[in-house]
């Protein structure tokens, strides 16, 4: 059995201001150290998570920014394509319009050569009937 002596409340006090003792001198810093630790490793990693949601905001909003401008480019790529097939038939249309006019008077002028020819060659027949007869009749 276990004697309890004055020994007993000895060590029993001797334990408790060891306990005490350590308490003060080693258990409540590290503990502060670990709850510092503690809360420093909840703030950086909310700042990581606010960090890496802004950066995904971000890159969502600059695909939009750039889909947008796409979209922009391809419209004004559309007008500047249809403004210059306008201008091309505008442009084809007067070429064709000039064409016909030259052409016109290209034929009105070769169609009076013409005629102008064959007055003078109606008018030199006799001459060159003539001329021919006597050659071949000798």
């Amino acid at each position: 059995m276990i004697d309890l002596d004055i020994s007993f409340f000895i060590q029993l006090a001797n334990f408790i201001i060891t306990l005490l003792v350590l308490n003060l001198l080693m258990f409540r810093p590290i503990r502060e150290i670990i709850r510092k630790r503690s809360e420093l490793m909840s703030d950086q990693l909310s700042k990581v998570e606010n960090f890496t949601t802004s950066a995904d905001s971000k890159v969502k909003d600059y695909e939009t920014a750039l889909d947008s401008a796409r979209k922009q480019g391809m419209e004004i790529r559309n007008g500047f394509k249809e403004q210059g097939a306008k201008e091309e038939q505008a442009v084809l249309s007067e070429a064709g319009k000039v064409a016909t006019v030259t052409l016109k008077e290209a034929r009105a002028e070769v169609a009076s050569e013409k005629g102008a020819a064959l007055k003078v060659l109606d008018g030199e027949i006799e001459a060159f009937a003539q001329k021919v007869t006597a050659k071949v009749l000798g």
